[in-house]
């Protein structure tokens, strides 16, 4: 017994000594390496590859339309329910995913996008070919609905892809204990996604310039279905060169994921559940200590007149601009937010994290001011006028998106971990939110000659969007403080006079 002792507290000792103690230069070389490089590659091509489609697809249907109808009516009513079918239906799928394996569920997905782009295609396609007695009447055609349910569907769609490959994928392949490799994860796919956004949108605008529409609208559509296999084989790509990963289970209890009997007792009731889930989201969201910071993030989503979207493509289609000008003015707006994740990062360490914030949200706030007060001194029939007033929007793009990444980094710093996924969702409901009522008014405002009214709109977001943020820095709280290492007064926005 004594020698089975010693034999044993000499294997332990063994053991400890032998295992590596790192040193810190090691531990960020470690933090900095993903788990699953290879499957990391594959990834950011499965990005690349839909991200060029559906942002080429977010440029050419409220191009197309505005061809079809002159007025912001149609654009307005697709992306309003656009919008409310993220609101509604987004806790829903989330919850429908949970319930089922990662790779089947996402080729599933890209599938139900692919076929809702083709369709909505198809749709507009035969839009631009029926008679023109048909188009005054365009509301109450059997195309036009089709055509918001396949919308509704492809932005929902795209939304829970966007959702499963941002907040659960990359983590699972950059390893959750390695926070480098996922921060620079989370910077390439966000590249990623804005060079997709200028890429697609000057493509199509120069197919448009050059070609007739249906034309056009027939290379998306071959580009769409060409996309398809290209996604599952990536994805299938992506699982295997990291070992299985994605196929791993979500429950613990079962070698089948989440689908026990108990699981598809409560997928009966996922409805109800997910009614719950949204009140309590709203509840903690309401509590969250940064709430001021988010507040500000979601009065940026009230913009939708003075930022790059369906209602600024049909107001530049239907005042005359040539598509390739209109496709390169959204292509810029997305090299701002490439630029603007390389200068936030100078921004955070010049100025700090909160400061960095407001300079962000005065830069856009003072910019978007000059930009109204173009628009609204009756020159833009001019050209010189005209091209001042788009690029101050471009330029405006930069301090959005820069408060986009460190707003992210605040909310990080001051949510709990066991929330973050809770309160994050929550808010994005509350930014489509946003969207979704500004897109009402436009409803009701849909003339062309309106357009001022959604300016002046969006202005009055923007600017209360730092008045906000500015007052939070002047008067925080002890819980506030206790969130950073520094004095938040030292922070307030010295710039505030320039604006108001």
């Amino acid at each position: 017994m004594e020698e089975l002792n010693l034999l044993g507290s000499t294997y332990a000792d063994t053991i400890l000594t032998a295992l590596p103690i790192l040193l810190k230069e090691e531990q960020n070389d470690v933090a900095a390496t993903p788990a699953h490089p290879a499957g990391l590659y594959a990834l950011y091509g499965s990005c690349l590859a839909g991200s060029l489609v559906e942002q080429l697809w977010n440029f050419a249907w409220p191009a197309a339309i505005s061809l079809i109808h002159r007025s912001l009516l149609p654009v307005a009513v697709i992306g309003f329910f656009a919008k409310l079918a993220v609101i509604v239906g987004g806790p829903l799928v989330g919850k429908l995913m949970d319930y089922f394996p990662r790779v089947p569920a996402y080729n599933c997905l890209t599938v139900i996008q692919v076929a809702a782009q083709l369709l909505s295609a198809g749709m507009i396609i035969h839009a631009h070919t029926i008679h023109p007695n048909y188009v005054s009447s365009v509301l109450v055609q059997p195309w036009f609905a089709v055509l918001v349910i396949a919308l509704a569907v492809e932005r929902l769609s795209g939304l829970a892809l966007g959702v499963a490959m941002e907040r659960d994928w990359v983590v699972l392949l950059a390893g959750t204990n390695r926070p480098i490799a996922l921060a620079r994860a989370n910077a390439i796919l966000s590249r990623i996604d804005l060079l997709c956004e200028m890429a697609g949108a000057s493509l199509f605008g120069i197919f448009l310039s050059k070609y007739e529409t249906v034309m056009c609208l027939k290379l998306a559509a071959r580009l769409m279905m060409w996309s398809l296999p290209v996604l599952v084989v990536l994805t299938w790509l992506t699982n295997t060169l990291s070992a299985g990963v994605l196929g791993h289970a979500k429950c613990p209890q079962t070698d089948f994921g989440c689908l026990s009997t108990g699981s598809i007792h409560d997928a009966e009731n996922i409805f109800t559940a997910s009614i719950e889930a949204t009140k309590h989201g709203w509840f903690e969201y309401i509590q969250q200590p940064v709430l001021p910071a988010s507040l500000a993030y979601v009065l940026l989503y009230f913009n939708v007149a003075l930022a790059p979207g369906g209602l600024m493509t049909a107001f530049l289609t239907q005042h005359g601009l040539n598509p390739s000008i209109i496709g390169g003015f959204s292509g810029l707006c997305a090299f701002m937010g490439v630029a603007a994740t390389f200068v936030s990062a100078k921004m955070v360490k010049q100025l700090g994290i909160l400061k960095a914030g407001a300079a962000g949200l005065i830069f856009q706030a003072s910019l978007l001011t000059i930009a109204v007060a173009v628009y609204w001194s009756g020159s833009l029939s001019q050209e010189i006028p005209f091209v001042f007033f788009l690029c101050l929007i471009v330029l405006s793009r930069l301090g959005h998106m820069s408060y986009d990444v460190v707003g992210a980094q605040i909310l990080q710093t001051g949510i709990p971990a066991s929330k973050a996924n809770l309160i994050g969702a929550t808010e994005v409901s509350f930014a489509s939110l946003a969207e979704s009522l500004m897109l009402g008014v436009a409803i009701i405002a849909n003339d062309v000659s309106h357009f001022g009214f959604l300016v002046m709109l969006s202005l009055v977001s923007v600017v209360g969007a730092a008045f906000l943020y500015c007052r939070w820095l002047k008067k925080p709280t002890d819980a506030q403080r206790s969130l950073f290492s520094f004095d938040l007064e030292s922070s307030y926005c010295e710039f505030r006079f320039f604006i108001f």
